[in-house]
């Protein structure tokens, strides 16, 4: 075992374990699928990538299933270097794993950034949720991407259930305190129809950011142009 001397006390060194990070093999990219998928050499093997906890737009979903596939392959390009932080393999038995360029980069949280694609809240607690969350606000935030449409695009799962002629079901949402002291009494309104609205009963979260633009701006407690991010 390695040891590193971390100080001296009263002439006693303390020697304590150097602990050194394990590092996965690195794999070499083959393919970019489309904005999510990817096959690469991994020791010897070809495998098929699925990046975890993000969901990008189909291919059918243009022009967004066709700029997150580009997106990808910037960061991706064939040939290059990647380090696979594997958590499971699905039912199309592709890997799933976080991607890591070979500067560190995390790919998936990189394309939400980017708008190029969904924070995939049903597989959140796999990943740093909050950071994928957050990347995801400053994307919305700034309208890049995917979010140059007020609200987003339709969601990929969505699309998909569509496409299948089922219903999607709603994922799992990580709940948020709600400023209950603001959303019951905080900033004046300047809406016109004289109704208070709280977020408990509003109904969706897109119903929320609707009355946010008709004036409800009671509803955005802290003031990041989102009206009751709990919904989401």
């Amino acid at each position: 075992m390695r040891f590193a001397l971390l100080l001296s006390c009263q002439g006693l060194a303390l020697l304590l374990p150097l602990i050194t990070p394990l590092v996965a093999p690195a794999a070499t990219v083959i393919s970019v699928g489309d904005g999510d998928t990817l096959r690469v050499l991994d020791r010897g093997q070809r495998v098929t990538i699925r990046v975890a906890c993000i969901d990008a737009p189909e291919m059918a979903q243009s022009p967004y299933g066709q700029q997150a596939r580009q997106a990808l392959q910037a960061l991706l390009p064939v040939g290059s270097t990647v380090t696979l932080k594997t958590q499971t393999t699905d039912r199309y038995g592709r890997t799933v794993a976080e991607v890591f360029t070979q500067n560190g980069a995390n790919a998936g949280l990189t394309l939400v950034q980017q708008g190029n694609a969904y924070a995939y809240r049903q597989y959140l607690k796999q990943c740093d949720e909050w950071a994928y969350l957050d990347r995801e606000k400053l994307a919305e935030r700034y309208r890049v991407g995917l979010w140059m449409v007020d609200g987003g695009i339709q969601r990929p799962w969505d699309f998909r259930a569509a496409r299948r002629g089922g219903q999607s079901q709603p994922a799992p949402r990580s709940q948020r305190p709600l400023n209950l002291t603001i959303i019951n009494g905080g900033r004046g309104s300047g809406n016109s129809s004289g109704r208070r609205w709280y977020c408990r009963n509003v109904g969706s979260w897109e119903r929320a950011q609707q009355l946010l633009r008709e004036g409800h701006t009671y509803l955005d407690g802290d003031g990041d142009g989102e009206a009751c991010e709990a919904l989401r």
